[in-house]
């Protein structure tokens, strides 16, 4: 994923945390909002608690690799995805499969795209 298509700063986090649109299950909490951007940023946090650094940065691109392939990255939205310690329990593709059902209740993929992409899974 492209550095632009990135959130970076900590006060970007916390506004699009502080507008409280958000989905949660037992693996993933997503929080959205629009931008003006024309194009999708990510933020991915993952906690302390859940490895040393080199264990998180790993969860970080196996998410980062899961919203490349299902998400749209031309919709001017940014989310920020947390991820539970129970994505550690689970496989690469039923978190997947939970970060897909979480994004198609937000309404971040369009039905057509999401029936394209669990083909292909």
């Amino acid at each position: 994923m492209k550095k632009i298509n990135r959130v970076r700063k900590n006060e970007d986090f916390s506004s699009i945390i502080a507008q409280k649109h958000s989905l949660a299950n037992d693996v993933f909490v997503v929080y959205t909002a629009k931008n003006d951007l024309g194009h999708m940023r990510i933020g991915i946090s993952v906690s302390k608690k859940m490895g040393n650094a080199v264990e998180r940065n790993k969860y970080k691109r196996q998410l980062r690799a899961m919203l490349y392939e299902l998400c749209d990255l031309t919709q001017s939205v940014d989310l920020i995805v947390i991820i539970r310690r129970k994505f550690i329990e689970q496989s690469y593709l039923t978190n997947k499969r939970d970060l897909l059902a979480l994004l198609k209740k937000i309404k971040i993929i369009e039905h057509s795209i999401v029936n394209c992409k669990e083909n292909q899974t």
